[in-house]
């Protein structure tokens, strides 16, 4: 077995054509959340990757193992609700209710400019049915947003620790600030 304990998001500082002949892996969101897990890559060689505990990869990452051979991750294609406004009677606005109620559930939600993604669930999906958005079951990769404070916060989010706020220029309005970083 390959040991991995490396990853490098995105693959950056590498040349395109080492991304493109690099093995491929094809992991669902179940598995990409995970910070240790074994799978087979498309070079039939068995993977054991041990990454940081609280490590979260990414479709287009590159895991690397001890012997230096890289291993190119690809988003499967998995079960998710595709939800989107009714073009003739709503609005984007739908779509941002929606994620309100989904965020205040804690449901990993992959944000896009016209429509959400989440994994299967029948009773968000009534909820939303409910509140007049279209709900459609597909198969495609899952990327769901990285927390706000998260060292995994993704699509061009800026990362800082929570102990830079006070120096970016905004106000907190009473936030407390007594919880673990």
């Amino acid at each position: 077995m390959l040991t991995v304990n490396k990853l490098l998001p995105q693959g950056q500082g590498l040349a395109p054509v080492l991304l493109k002949r690099a093995a491929t892996v094809e992991l669902d969101w179940d598995v990409r959340q995970k910070s240790r897990f074994e799978a087979t890559d498309s070079q039939g060689r068995q993977l054991g990757v041990f990454l940081p505990r609280g490590t979260v990869v990414r479709g287009g990452d590159v895991l690397v193992a001890e012997d230096g051979s890289m291993v190119r991750v690809i988003a499967a294609r998995q079960p998710v609700l595709v939800i989107q406004h009714v073009a003739d009677r709503g609005t984007v606005f739908d779509l941002i209710r929606a994620a309100y109620h989904l965020g205040n559930r804690h449901v990993p939600i992959e944000l896009k400019p016209d429509h959400l993604k989440i994994e299967p669930d029948h009773v968000l999906a009534d909820m939303l049915r409910a509140m007049h958005l279209v709900v459609l079951e597909t198969q495609a990769p899952f990327e769901p947003e990285g927390g706000a404070y998260g060292a995994q916060a993704t699509h061009g989010h800026h990362d800082h620790g929570h102990h830079d706020h006070e120096h970016h220029g905004h106000d907190h309005g009473g936030h407390d600030h007594g919880h673990d970083h």
